[in-house]
């Protein structure tokens, strides 16, 4: 294991997020916005994206920090039984966007997760997404992929380590989710 290098990966990929500071704010009032019109917002992904799914959904429905209000969120990868149907009768590729086709409606946010950026099934979800008018967010890493062409906002990691992506994707929901109590402490 060589710690120094794992430690200046890890800065450089959080300095990206500090880099695109005025999109994870713009993320967040454009989630407060989703939500206080009665929105919901749906988050998905792939592998430990899957488990950031989850993480950030149960940190809307039940609390990050400050006590508030549950926040109407679902990770869309929870559901074995119709990822598993679904990827059976019909094709992995659509797993995400069949669920955005039945469960989205114009001015939900929905979150793609995916650290090469380049997911199929991230880019069909965010495809669907845009066909309901949904407010989309690409969470990807360093390369620039058709996830930035298709998302209102994308927030581009500077590393091409999985590990390192994940990590700085779990620092940007966080600050989401400090904006999201500031906001919900105040009203």
């Amino acid at each position: 294991m060589n710690l120094a290098y794992a430690l200046e990966e890890h800065q450089k990929a959080i300095e990206s997020v500090v880099k695109a500071e005025q999109t994870v704010l713009d993320i967040t009032q454009a989630m407060i916005d989703c939500l206080e019109a009665g929105g919901k917002v749906l988050w998905l992904g792939n592998g430990g994206s899957a488990a950031e799914a989850q993480h950030m959904s149960a940190e809307l429905m039940v609390r990050y920090k400050l006590n508030r209000k549950a926040l109407p969120s679902v990770a869309l990868n929870t559901d074995t039984s119709l990822l598993t149907a679904h990827s059976n009768d019909y094709d992995f590729t659509s797993v995400f966007a069949r669920q955005i086709e039945a469960l989205a409606q114009a001015g939900d946010m929905v979150i793609g997760m995916s650290t090469s950026g380049s997911s199929k099934n991230v880019v069909a979800a965010m495809e669907m997404a845009k066909q309901k008018n949904c407010v989309t967010v690409a969470l990807i890493g360093e390369q620039t992929t058709v996830l930035n062409e298709l998302c209102h906002f994308s927030v581009n990691i500077n590393s091409v380590e999985t590990a390192r992506v994940q990590e700085a994707h779990t620092f940007v929901n966080h600050l989401i989710c400090e904006g999201l109590d500031d906001f919900y402490a105040l009203n």
